[in-house]
C-alpha cells in the first residue's frame, strides 16, 4: 500500500487543506486512517481549522469569479481529460478505496469507474445547458429562460462511497460553471487527498484557477461552518438522516439550498411469478455488498406467502456460501465494517430485534482468528421480522436482512415497503406486467429508485440518483439533475418602439 501512497503524493503526515495549486500543513488535530482491512495505520493527516476554511472559501471565491468566464465546452473539455487521468489510475486509486474503506476490489474499482461514467456525462452536458423560449402575450417581446453558475458547492460527504459521490458532484458543478469545496468523510481523508491530486494534475495542465476544487479535512465542526456559511449558496451533503436534517436545519435558517443524500431501508417485492435465478442474486448481493454499507442496501425482503418457504430457504442456503475475508482478494464476497463502532452498532441492532421478537435464520458474529485481526469483520444476518419492528424502521449500516410475508395481491407488500419513514430504493421481482406496472404507478412505491426485476443496490449515472422522506430529496447524477447546481434566469426583451405595459395599464407622460 505505501507504493500507493506514494502515486498520490500521500505522506505519513498530509496537508488538511488545498485549494488545488496551493496546499499547506494546517494546524488542527491529527486524524488518523486505519484500515478495516488489516487494523494497521495507513497515514495521519492534519485538520483543517477554521482560518483554514476560511482561506479555502476566499480563495473559491475568487476562482468563480473567473471559472464561470470559460466557456462550458471548454470547461467540459478540461473534465474530459480529467476522465481520462482518472482512468490512468483507475487500479492505485480503486485499490486505496478497497483498502481505506473496506468494500471489495471489484466494488473499488466500480466506484472508480463510476468517476469516470459522470465526467463523460458531463463533457456532452457541457454542450447542452439549456433553456426555453415561451412566447410572450405583449407585441414585439420574447421570453426565455436561461441557467447561471450558482458559485461556491459545498460537498459533504460519507466514508461508504469516498470517491464516486464527490466526482458526481463535482463534474456537474464544474460544468455548470461552479467551483467545489469538499468536505470528505474523517473516515476516508487519503482517497479525498488522491482525488485531489489527480485533480491538481489535470487543473494546473489546463491553467484552470486556483481554488475551483478545493480540499478541507476535518470533523463535523468543518461541516457547520460549511452548512452555516452563505458564502456557499449550496450544500450537498451524504450521509445519515440525522446528519442530513442538522445540516438542512442550518442551510434553510440563511436561506441557502440543500441537496440532501441520505438513509435508506430498501426492499425488494418478491411476487409468486418471481424468477429465483433473477431474486436471489439481486437479495444476496444487495443485502451483503459493502458489507451492508450502502445507502441502497437490501434491508427487508417482502415475499408472497405461496413462495415464502422456498425464497427463504434459497437466500439461506445462498449466505452458507459467502465468503468473508480480506476485500483485496477477489475470492471474497464479504468485507469488513468501516470501524469497531460499526460493529457495535450491528450486535445492538441484531440483540434489539431478536427482543421485539424477531425469528433468527442466520445469528451474527463478530469473526476471529488472524485473518480477522481489525476486528470489523462480521457475519451476514437473516432474521424474519414484522415490518413494524423498530429496528426493522431504522436503517443499520451492516449485513442484517429481514425476512417477512405479505398476503394477497401486491398493493399490499407496497404498502408494507412504503410504511418506513425512508424512501430511496425499491424494487419488485415478477414476471407479471400488472404487478409490475402497479408498483411503478402513484400508487405504487413512493422511492425516489423503483426497479422491476433488479434488485436495490447501485445505480446508472444516466438517471437521477436520490430519494423522498428521510432520505432527503435531492437528486444527483444524471438526467437533468444539473439543474440544481444552477439558478434559472426568466429573461424577457422588448424590441418595439413602445412599452405596453401589463394589464393594460396606461400612463400619460
Amino acid at each position: 500500500m505505501d507504493n500507493i501512497l506514494t502515486t498520490f503524493n500521500i505522506q505519513s503526515i498530509n496537508n488538511g487543506a488545498s485549494t488545488g495549486q496551493d496546499c499547506w500543513t494546517t494546524t488542527g488535530a491529527l486524524i488518523d486512517s486505519y484500515s478495516p482491512v488489516d487494523g494497521k495505520l495507513i497515514a495521519s493527516v492534519k485538520s483543517a481549522n477554521a482560518s483554514d476554511y476560511d482561506r479555502v472559501i476566499k480563495t473559491a471565491q475568487a476562482a468563480f469569479l473567473e471559472w464561470r468566464q470559460i466557456p462550458a465546452p471548454k470547461r467540459g473539455e478540461v473534465v474530459r481529460q480529467l476522465a481520462e487521468r482518472i482512468r490512468f489510475y483507475k487500479e492505485p486509486l480503486g485499490k486505496l478505496v478497497s483498502y481505506e474503506m473496506g468494500k471489495s476490489l471489484q466494488e473499488g474499482l466500480g466506484e472508480v469507474q463510476e468517476m469516470i461514467d459522470i465526467c463523460d456525462f458531463a463533457v456532452g452536458l457541457s454542450r447542452q445547458l439549456y433553456g426555453l423560449t415561451m412566447h410572450s402575450e405583449r407585441p414585439s417581446h420574447r421570453m426565455y429562460e436561461q441557467y447561471h453558475p450558482l458559485g461556491i458547492v459545498g460537498i459533504i460527504s460519507a466514508f461508504n462511497f469516498p470517491v464516486a459521490v464527490w466526482n458526481w458532484n463535482t463534474a456537474l458543478a464544474w460544468v455548470c460553471g461552479d467551483v467545489c469545496v469538499w468536505k470528505p468523510s474523517e473516515k476516508t481523508p487519503l482517497t479525498a487527498l488522491a482525488c485531489q491530486f489527480i485533480t491538481n494534475e489535470v487543473f494546473k495542465e489546463n491553467n484552470v484557477p486556483e481554488g475551483v476544487s478545493s480540499l478541507v479535512i476535518g470533523d463535523a465542526e468543518i461541516g457547520k461552518l460549511m452548512a452555516n456559511d452563505a458564502r456557499v449558496p449550496l450544500i450537498s451533503a451524504t450521509g445519515s438522516t440525522r446528519m442530513g436534517k442538522s445540516v438542512g436545519a442550518l442551510v434553510g435558517a440563511r436561506l441557502g439550498r440543500a441537496l440532501l443524500e441520505l438513509g435508506g431501508n430498501n426492499a425488494i417485492i418478491i411476487a409468486p411469478s418471481a424468477d429465483l435465478k433473477v431474486v436471489v442474486p439481486g437479495a444476496v448481493f444487495g443485502a451483503v455488498g459493502t458489507a451492508g454499507q450502502r445507502c441502497t442496501s437490501t434491508r427487508r425482503l417482502i415475499i408472497h406467502e405461496d413462495i415464502y418457504e422456498k425464497v427463504r430457504d434459497a437466500i439461506v442456503k445462498a449466505y452458507g456460501q459467502l465468503k468473508i475475508g480480506n476485500p483485496l482478494d477477489t475470492d471474497n464476497h464479504v468485507g469488513p465494517l468501516i470501524d469497531k463502532d460499526a460493529v457495535n452498532n450491528y450486535l445492538v441492532a441484531i440483540e434489539k430485534a431478536k427482543a421485539e421478537g424477531a425469528t433468527v435464520l442466520i445469528d451474527g458474529e463478530v469473526l476471529t482468528g488472524d485473518q480477522y485481526a481489525s476486528g470489523c469483520y462480521v457475519k451476514p444476518v437473516i432474521l424474519e421480522a414484522e415490518n413494524h419492528f423498530s429496528m426493522v424502521q431504522h436503517e443499520t449500516f451492516a449485513p442484517i436482512l429481514y425476512l417477512m410475508k405479505y398476503t394477497g395481491d401486491v398493493s399490499n407488500a407496497v404498502a408494507l415497503q412504503n410504511n418506513v419513514p425512508q424512501g430511496l430504493s425499491s424494487a419488485i421481482m415478477t414476471n407479471n406486467l400488472k404487478e409490475a406496472e402497479a408498483f411503478l404507478a402513484a400508487s405504487g412505491s413512493d422511492c425516489g429508485i423503483a426497479n422491476v426485476n433488479i434488485g436495490t443496490s447501485g445505480a446508472e449515472i444516466g438517471g437521477a440518483f436520490g430519494g423522498e422522506k428521510e432520505t432527503g430529496g435531492g437528486r444527483e447524477s444524471g438526467s437533468d439533475a444539473w439543474k440544481v447546481y444552477m439558478r434559472r434566469q426568466t429573461n424577457t426583451i422588448n424590441y418595439s418602439d413602445s412599452l405596453p405595459l401589463a394589464q393594460g395599464i396606461k400612463f400619460d407622460l
